[in-house]
């Protein structure tokens, strides 16, 4: 273990709100050198989202354009074919992703859809990719086999603080997300779990948001910190803008408060200019989602994370890959197999 700074599970109440009220340059310093202690300041791991499958959501997730409690314009989407979810995961790879994490509205993973999601993981595992997928609740028994297939990690967020979640989701409990979580450690797999800022909550929610986080037996390995994207149609569509050093701020408690995590600038960064996107890394953010969508919001464009990187002087995370003809060869034997494969059907019905 890196020496000079510890790894905590027991962070109070109290302890993470003085952090935030310290003055912005020496929490950033303070950040800066945690930071600084686990991982390359100028490494960013590079990680491509991709929607599987689009809307008719049934969650009440006032924050979701997918959600049929709503009225934002989203266009319902089947099931990806697997071949198709393996080609955008080549591409992704192209453009230098490192890890491939896919999502699909669903309210928890159903047994007619396990098939097709084990074929997903296992395509994109062979192409030399991380895999990380947020597919709704899960059972003990559907996490070993997600991880049986070779599921690096899952993402199931807790979006808020306990006290405020009531105001934001209805249609599941924050404890039944802390049972999802508690599955995936149980089957082995790395968990990836963070929560979004913006959303009405108050700094004392945000403390014990990271509280909550920080506290776990074991933290996060990654830690997805979104600014709320205000979508026509959704409740939360005229909601205040969240104060920008504040966000930066969550940031920068985040890592020192998880200093071997993974920190990643997530949902949100397109109404982020250069300079707050700058602040975010110095706070310790060293994780982003790379391309031109998240699921179904805007993300910065790749040619825009290019000239920022450069003008930072960062770079991508290293990882340990496949050869690339190696990768070719696994996608086009894939593709092969799934080719007469009917792994395309309306997964919007029976949405429950």
């Amino acid at each position: 273990m890196t020496t000079g700074v510890s790894v905590r599970h027991n962070w109070q109440h109290a302890e993470i709100s003085a952090l935030f009220d310290l003055p912005f340059t020496e929490l950033m310093y303070r950040a800066q050198t945690v930071h600084r202690k686990f991982f390359d300041p100028n490494a960013v791991q590079i990680s491509t989202l991709l929607s599987i499958k689009t809307g008719a959501c049934p969650e009440d997730c006032k924050y979701c354009p997918q959600s049929i409690h709503h009225n934002a314009e989203l266009e319902t989407e089947k099931l990806m074919q697997v071949r198709a979810v393996l080609a955008e995961a080549q591409a992704a790879k192209t453009q230098g992703a490192s890890r491939f994490c896919m999502g699909a509205a669903w309210k928890h993973l159903r047994a007619k859809d396990m098939p097709y999601v084990l074929e997903m993981i296992q395509g994109v595992k062979a192409l030399g990719l991380e895999t990380c997928m947020t597919l709704g609740m899960l059972k003990a028994e559907q996490a070993q086999a997600l991880s049986a297939a070779g599921l690096d990690y899952y993402n199931h967020n807790l979006d808020t603080s306990e006290a405020f979640y009531g105001n934001i989701i209805t249609t599941r409990s924050y404890q039944d997300r802390l049972d999802t979580l508690g599955h995936v450690r149980a089957a082995g797999m790395k968990v990836c779990c963070g929560g979004i800022l913006g959303l009405g909550e108050s700094r004392t929610d945000r403390v014990s948001l990271l509280q909550t986080l920080a506290c776990f037996p074991e933290h996060p390995e990654s830690v997805p910190v979104n600014r709320l994207v205000r979508v026509e149609g959704t409740p939360l569509e005229d909601a205040p803008e969240l104060d920008a050093f504040e966000f930066i701020r969550t940031l920068a408690v985040a890592r020192i408060l998880m200093p071997a995590s993974h920190l990643r600038l997530s949902a949100g960064r397109t109404e982020m200019n250069e300079q707050m996107q700058a602040l975010c890394f110095m706070a310790g953010a060293n994780s982003i989602f790379y391309g031109d969508r998240l699921l179904t919001t805007e993300n910065p464009q790749a040619e825009a994370d290019k000239a920022l990187f450069a003008k930072l002087g960062l770079y991508p995370e290293a990882v340990e890959m496949a050869s690339d003809d190696d990768c070719e060869t696994a996608l086009m034997q894939r593709i092969a197999t799934e080719q007469d494969k009917a792994f395309f059907y309306n997964a919007a019905e029976s949405a429950q």
